[in-house]
C-alpha cells in the first residue's frame, strides 16, 4: 500500500480531479443501482396481479421512502387507465433506458478524469527517472547495470501503466460499487445478506495467496528483462569483436538461455494472474446458488418478507457484485507486478545524490591563479585509488599524467569537475575548496576531451554547441576551423545541419574526435582535461587531431592523461603515478635523466 500511495503521489496536485471524480463515480453508482431497481416494478407489472400498496399520492418529503411510494403510486395510477399495464411497462422501460444511459455517461466522464491523472503520473515518473540519471554522480553508474536502468525507464514504466494505473480505476470504483450494492441487498433482506457475506473472506484469502506469489515472480522477471537488455546493448556495441572471434553462437546461446528463463517466468505470471478471475467468478456463482437455495426455502416456508419479484431483483443485484468483485480480484493480482516495478522505479528516484551543492556554495566568476590538490585521498569502496596526493597546477600550465592502467590517472582528472568527491584532503581553485563552489559554475570553467569521442544523435552544429540553449553559428564555425573540422563538415550532405547518427556513427574516428575538440573550443573554458585523444587514430587523423589539440591548449590550464608519451614531451610538469601515488615528477628531460619508471615507459614505447 505504501508503494501504491507513493506512486499515486506523482499525479499531484489531486485537487484537479478528485472532487470531479467523486461526483461522477457517485452518480455512476447511483444510476447503476437504480436501473436494477426497475426490475421489481417491471416484474410486478408483468406477473403480479395484486395492486401496489400505495393507492393515494403520498405527502412530499426529502426521503427515499417518498420517492419509492410516489413511484408506485404513479404505476398504480397508470394501471387504472385503458391498456394501463402496457403503458406502465413502456414507462418503466423508458426509465430503465434513461438510467442505463446516465450510468454510462458518468462512467465515461469518470474515466476521462482518471486518464488525466494517468498521463500526469506517468509523465512525472519518466521525468523524475531521467532527472536522476542525469544528476547522479558517476559512482552511481558503477553500481548499476546499464540494462537494468534502461529496463526501468522503459519496461517498468510500461508495467506501472498497464497494471498500477489501470488498476486505479478498479481500486477506486469497484469497491464502492460492491459496498453500495451490499447496502441495497441489506435494504431488501438483511437476513439473507448477513448469511451470504461470510463467503467473501474465503475468496479474499485465496486471491491474496495468488497475489503474493505473483509479486515474487515479477521481481524475477524484471531482473531477467534487465539482463536481456544488457546483453543486447553489449552485443550491438561489441558486434565487431563478436564477429572477429566467431562468438556468435556463444552469445546467442547465452541470450537464448536468459530469454527462455524470462519466457518461463512470464508464462507462470500470466497463468497465475488469469487464475484470479475464474476463481472469483466460480466463488461468486456458488454464493448465488446458496442464496437461491436458502432464500427460496425461506420464501417457500413463509419465513421471509421478500416477494417473488423482490427475490429475483435480489439475485440480480447479487449478480452485479460478481463483475466488480472479479475486476477487483484481477486488479489486485495484476497490481503486484506493477508494485514490484514501482519499487524498482522508486529505488532509483530515492537514490541519494552524493554530489550536491553545499548550502553555502559560492559563485566562481573566473579562474585566475592555481589548482591545488592537498593530501587528496580517494577510493571506490574498499579499493584505494589515490593516496595523499599534493599537486599544484598554476594557471596556463600543462600537467601530464602518466603511468600504467589502474594507476589513478583518470580518477585524478575526474575529481577536478567533481564527478566524484575526495574522501580526505581537498582540491582548491584559487584557494577555494571546490566543494564550496556551485557545481554549475565549477564545471562551466572546465572542458573535457575524452579518449572515446562521445557524440549525440543530433546535428553537427548542436553537437559542437552542446550545453548551450542559444547557438552562435559564427562561433560554431570558428571553433570547427580551429579544430580542423570545418572542411569535412562542409562536405557533409547538409553541412552543419547534418545528423551524425547514434554516437556519431556516420563519421570516421578522426572526424568524431575533431568534433569533440570543436565542442571544447566552443565552450572556451580556462581549464582543459585531455584524455589522450589520438591513441586510437590512424597517422593522418592523428596529425589533424593533434594539431587541433595544440590549438585548443593555447592559453589554457591543461591536465593531460597521456598514453602516447611522445605527445607530452613539452608539458610543464609530468606526474608519474603508480598505485595511486606520485612516484616521479618533473619535466621530460629531468625524468629521462632520472632513469626511472618514466624512462622505462619511454623505452618500451620506442621499442614498439
Amino acid at each position: 500500500m505504501k508503494t501504491f500511495l507513493r506512486l499515486l503521489s506523482f499525479s499531484k496536485p489531486y485537487y484537479h480531479y478528485v472532487p470531479e471524480y467523486i461526483v461522477y463515480i457517485f452518480l455512476y453508482i447511483v444510476f447503476g443501482l437504480l436501473n436494477f431497481s426497475m426490475l421489481v416494478p417491471l416484474l410486478d407489472v408483468l406477473f403480479n396481479s395484486e395492486q401496489p400498496a400505495v393507492l393515494s399520492e403520498p405527502v412530499f418529503s426529502f426521503s427515499v421512502a417518498f420517492a419509492k411510494d410516489y413511484f408506485y403510486y404513479k404505476i398504480y395510477s397508470y394501471t387504472q387507465l385503458p391498456g394501463g399495464k402496457l403503458h406502465v411497462l413502456m414507462y418503466v422501460c423508458a426509465i430503465l433506458f434513461a438510467f442505463v444511459l446516465l450510468k454510462n455517461i458518468f462512467g465515461f466522464l469518470s474515466q476521462k478524469v482518471l486518464t488525466r491523472m494517468r498521463v500526469n503520473l506517468l509523465g512525472r515518473l519518466r521525468s523524475e527517472l531521467f532527472h536522476q540519471f542525469t544528476n547522479q554522480s558517476l559512482s552511481f553508474f558503477h553500481n548499476e547495470r546499464k540494462g537494468d536502468l534502461m529496463s526501468t525507464i522503459s519496461n517498468d514504466i510500461v508495467e506501472i501503466e498497464s497494471s498500477v494505473v489501470s488498476a486505479i480505476q478498479t481500486v477506486f470504483r469497484e469497491p464502492l460499487v460492491i459496498i453500495s450494492t451490499f447496502a441495497m441487498l441489506f435494504y431488501l433482506s438483511p437476513q439473507l445478506t448477513l448469511f451470504t457475506i461470510v463467503f467473501f473472506p474465503i475468496s479474499g484469502f485465496i486471491i491474496s495467496s495468488i497475489s503474493r506469489k505473483l509479486r515474487k515472480k515479477a521481481n524475477q522477471s524484471q531482473s531477467l528483462a534487465g539482463t536481456l537488455l544488457n546483453m543486447t546493448d553489449e552485443a550491438i556495441s561489441g558486434i565487431r569483436i563478436i564477429k572477429a572471434f566467431n562468438a556468435e553462437n556463444i552469445v546467442n546461446k547465452k541470450f537464448n538461455d536468459a530469454n527462455f528463463k524470462l519466457s518461463k517466468t512470464l508464462k507462470n505470471i500470466v497463468n497465475q494472474r488469469e487464475l484470479a478471475s475464474p476463481i472469483s467468478e466460480i466463488l461468486g456463482i456458488l454464493v448465488i446458488i446458496v442464496i437461491i437455495i436458502y432464500g427460496g426455502s425461506l420464501i417457500i416456508n413463509g419465513e421471509s418478507t421478500l416477494k417473488g419479484s423482490s427475490f429475483i431483483a435480489y439475485i440480480a443485484f447479487y449478480f452485479q457484485i460478481i463483475t466488480p468483485a472479479k475486476n477487483t480480484a484481477n486488479a489486485f493480482t495484476t497490481l503486484q507486478r506493477g508494485l514490484s516495478a514501482g519499487e524498482r522505479v522508486l529505488r532509483i528516484i530515492d537514490s541519494p545524490k552524493t554530489i550536491t551543492d553545499q548550502p553555502d556554495a559560492v559563485n566562481l566568476k573566473e579562474f585566475s591563479e592555481v589548482i591545488e590538490f592537498k593530501n587528496v585521498k580517494f577510493s571506490y569502496g574498499d579499493e584505494v585509488v589515490l593516496k595523499s596526493l599534493s599537486v599544484t597546477i598554476n594557471k596556463g600550465k600543462t600537467i601530464a599524467l602518466v603511468g600504467e592502467s589502474g594507476a589513478g590517472k583518470s580518477t585524478f582528472a575526474d575529481l577536478i569537475p567533481r564527478f566524484y568527491d575526495v574522501n580526505e584532503g581537498g582540491i582548491y581553485l584559487d584557494e577555494v575548496n571546490i566543494k564550496n563552489i556551485l557545481i554549475k559554475d565549477l564545471r562551466s570553467k572546465i572542458a573535457i576531451v575524452s579518449q572515446e569521442a562521445i557524440l549525440f544523435n543530433d546535428s553537427v552544429i548542436n553537437n559542437i554547441a552542446f550545453g548551450n540553449e542559444i547557438v552562435d553559428l559564427e562561433k560554431v564555425m570558428n571553433a570547427a576551423k580551429i579544430a580542423n573540422a570545418h572542411e569535412f563538415i562542409l562536405q557533409l550532405e547538409e553541412g552543419y545541419e547534418t545528423k551524425i547518427g547514434d554516437r556519431g556513427m556516420r563519421l570516421s574516428g578522426g572526424q568524431k574526435q575533431r568534433l569533440t575538440i570543436a565542442r571544447a573550443i566552443y565552450k572556451n573554458a580556462p581549464i582543459l582535461i585531455l584524455d589522450e585523444a589520438t591513441s586510437a587514430l590512424d597517422t593522418e587523423s592523428e596529425r589533424l587531431v593533434q594539431d587541433a589539440i595544440n590549438n585548443l591548449m593555447q592559453n589554457r590550464t591543461s591536465i593531460v592523461i597521456a598514453h602516447r608519451l611522445s605527445t607530452i614531451r613539452h608539458a610543464d610538469e609530468i606526474l608519474v603515478l603508480q598505485k595511486g601515488e606520485i612516484v616521479e615528477r618533473g619535466n621530460h628531460d629531468s625524468l629521462i635523466a632520472l632513469n626511472g619508471i618514466y624512462k622505462k615507459l619511454i623505452d618500451m614505447q620506442e621499442v614498439k
